[in-house]
């Protein structure tokens, strides 16, 4: 018992271990749901962002202990914000720009959230560090949904790829069934035309704005005669 007790005092007893233990689990909880959502940083990354702040965590709080005395004292805060400011650089690597669409941004926030969680358990606030990742699990799973079903802004910009048979007018019907659907269309931007093929097949973007539904326009354009192939930059799905 007493020699339990010194291993909590030293850092190394069963308080410790506890407190890994319980990062661990609440990271790779996190993990997991992005892994399910095939995210580019799934299960294992968070997992070890989250016990490795932990570990960081308990270095700061107990591993300077044989170097204190009456002229060393140690600010243990100061590692807990140099995780913040460090996890910032691999959040960034997970946010990237394609076709002036940002992507990443949800899951570099669960990485830096996932830090948190484990630097709270490392202090050895286990209660607060379950309930950010219980708020972390209703924001995915509450919140998005209802997102979703918030009315769209008329403001804001939609960007769809459209590949269609050439020489059919289908353009024309594209642009007369967004119309209808209360879309303007501000731009238009060739992709790629392919001549060698028979019949020929084109491809462009669409950026138009409107407070319709964009996944009812897709799925509308979608089976216009002549349309190929439908993808909607914010859905960032393809409806064949």
């Amino acid at each position: 018992m007493a020699l339990a007790y010194l291993g909590d005092l030293t850092g190394q007893g069963w308080t410790q271990v506890g407190e890994l233990a319980l990062a661990f689990v609440l990271s790779a909880a996190i993990g997991l749901e992005r892994e399910v959502r095939q995210k580019s940083a799934g299960l294992r990354t968070h997992t070890l962002v989250g016990i490795a702040a932990a570990l960081i965590m308990l270095v700061s709080k107990y591993g300077f202990a044989d170097v204190l005395g009456e002229r060393v004292t140690l600010d243990p805060s100061r590692v807990a914000a140099q995780i913040v400011s460090g996890i910032g650089f691999l959040g960034a690597g997970l946010i990237f720009v394609r076709s002036d669409a940002v992507r990443g941004l949800t899951t570099a926030a669960a990485i830096w959230l996932t830090a948190a969680v484990g630097m709270a358990a490392g202090a050895g606030l286990w209660l607060l560090a379950i309930i950010v990742t219980v708020g972390y699990f209703v924001t995915m799973f509450v919140f998005s949904p209802m997102a979703i079903r918030l009315p769209r802004s008329k403001y804001v910009p939609s960007r769809l790829r459209l590949t269609y048979l050439d020489g059919r007018g289908v353009l024309r019907q594209v642009l007369t069934e967004c119309t209808r659907r209360g879309f303007s269309v501000n731009e238009l931007a060739i992709d790629q035309r392919i001549e060698r093929r028979d019949p020929a097949t084109v491809s462009l973007w669409l950026t138009v704005y409107g407070a319709g539904s964009i996944s009812e326009l897709t799925a509308a354009l979608s089976e216009t005669d002549g349309v190929l192939a439908v993808v909607s930059q914010d859905a960032n799905a393809a409806v064949p």
